[in-house]
């Protein structure tokens, strides 16, 4: 059983930076993959990136490539997100996610994943506004 808790939201201007924090604060992260999915005001949601907390690979979505950064640190049972150079249409609620898995997402895996509509276990989200 996991229960993650977002934080790190909030209101930042286009071109800026934020990171989010995932924390599991019941049980550990060891041998999941864990990610964010985000959702836009009346869009559909949308996987960003995941990593294994087994091999640290990772996988990104096209908007994220290149921008975003996702990391993990076991000992905290923490994963994170760096988003830098934020635009508007990156506003939305980000949820952390996770499944059990051993094993590299940096292939088909993480890409099928990303697409998934129910992983196992999510936080509540934590809002994130770009905005001048």
């Amino acid at each position: 059983q996991v229960q993650l808790v977002e934080s790190g939201g909030g209101l930042v201007q286009p071109g800026g930076s934020l990171t989010l924090t995932c924390t599991a604060s019941e049980g550990t992260l060891d041998y999941y993959v864990i990610g964010w999915f985000r959702q836009a005001p009346g869009g559909e949601r949308e996987g960003v990136t995941c990593i294994s907390s087994d091999d640290g690979s990772t996988q990104y979505s096209d908007s994220a490539k290149g921008r975003f950064i996702i990391s993990k640190d076991n000992t905290k049972k923490s994963v994170y997100l760096q988003m830098n150079n934020l635009k508007p249409d990156d506003t939305g609620v980000y949820v952390c996610a996770a499944d059990p898995h051993v094993g590299p997402v940096d292939g088909t895996f993480g890409g099928a994943w990303l697409r998934r509509r129910g992983p196992h276990y999510q936080g509540q989200g934590t809002q994130v506004t770009v905005s001048s």
